[in-house]
């Protein structure tokens, strides 16, 4: 039952009630639901558009960067495309079940959002021992084909913080692996940009090593596994360095290339966070798309079946 049907259930009740006391009670909570729910639903859309637009003008122009932006709109005009294709061009009573469906598939999409973006800030809490073995930095788009990107930066200098926090521990000098492969749009490999960047904060060039074949996260995991392999490290005695919205996947394919490592997350701009966040989300539902897949078509059994 959706929000706005129960609170055509107070109102019903409210109107029906013997008591205009608890009639007036009734009727003023289910004017204050509806509003404070408008209100929230309208806000959500707006920021999303507002942020789209920053987005927009701060990042490349394209798909990725647009989710936050057509979300937005999509849920400006989603109750007026609602009325009308519910209430005025879809007949009884395959309305009825269609409209069934979208109430539980999005009450679906928002809990499992809410506990992944629950599960995404909860993986930032982690704060490994300085005693690692190595420290993989998952690399990202350069730019100009050859620099090193601030959202880059950010992860390097996370990694070189964790590498001195060691050091002046008394601890050994962990591996610095840097990972990333060469974009179409690249004129050097990430790995190779990334570790020039490390040797220009004085950090020991024995210390530093560049991976420069992986293409995405998984790869980035298995070649430095390779070298963890190569330099005879302990697999499950490191950490990898990404920015905070991405530990909670990239967690996953470290454990699949055969380590057992967490990652420390650099920080992520504030007007990028949100678009960020609902890309891990949607690689996240790609990774498990045959069970999400088999919800909804118990959904759509349930839809048909209840309104029959």
């Amino acid at each position: 039952m959706s929000v706005f049907a129960l609170t055509g259930n107070v109102m019903f009740f409210s109107l029906t009630s013997s008591s205009k006391i608890l009639h007036a009670i009734f009727l003023v909570i289910a004017l204050a639901i509806m509003v404070i729910i408008t209100l929230i639903y309208a806000l959500h859309a707006v920021l999303l558009i507002w942020n789209g637009i920053i987005v927009w003008r701060r990042e490349s122009h394209s798909l990725a960067n647009l989710l936050t932006l057509i979300i937005g709109v999509f849920l400006l005009i989603y109750p007026l495309l609602s009325f009308l294709f519910f209430r005025k061009i879809i007949p009884k009573p395959y309305n009825l079940m269609i409209e069934h469906f979208t109430e539980m598939g999005a009450f679906y999409m928002i809990s499992i959002f809410l506990i992944f973006s629950l599960s995404v800030w909860i993986c930032n809490f982690y704060r490994p021992k300085p005693d690692k073995d190595f420290i993989i930095i998952l690399g990202a788009g350069l730019l100009n084909g050859n620099e090193v990107s601030p959202l880059l930066a950010s992860r390097i200098d996370r990694a070189i913080d964790f590498y001195q926090t060691q050091i002046n521990s008394g601890q050994k000098h962990p591996l610095i692996i840097c990972s990333g492969g060469q974009g179409g749009d690249e004129r050097i490999p990430e790995g190779v940009a990334m570790r020039d960047y490390v040797l220009q904060k004085n950090i020991n060039p024995d210390d530093v090593v560049a991976e420069d074949k992986s293409v995405n996260t998984i790869q980035n995991f298995a070649f430095s596994k390779k070298i963890v392999d190569r330099y005879r490290l302990d697999p499950n005695n490191g950490i990898f360095v990404s920015n905070n919205y991405h530990i909670y996947r990239a967690s996953d394919y470290a454990k699949s290339a055969g380590m057992k490592i967490s990652g420390i997350g650099s920080k992520t701009s504030g007007f990028f966070l949100p678009n960020a966040i609902i890309r891990e989300f949607i690689a996240i539902l790609m990774k498990h798309k045959i069970a999400n897949l088999l919800v909804i078509l118990l959904f759509i059994v349930i839809s048909i079946v209840g309104k029959l």
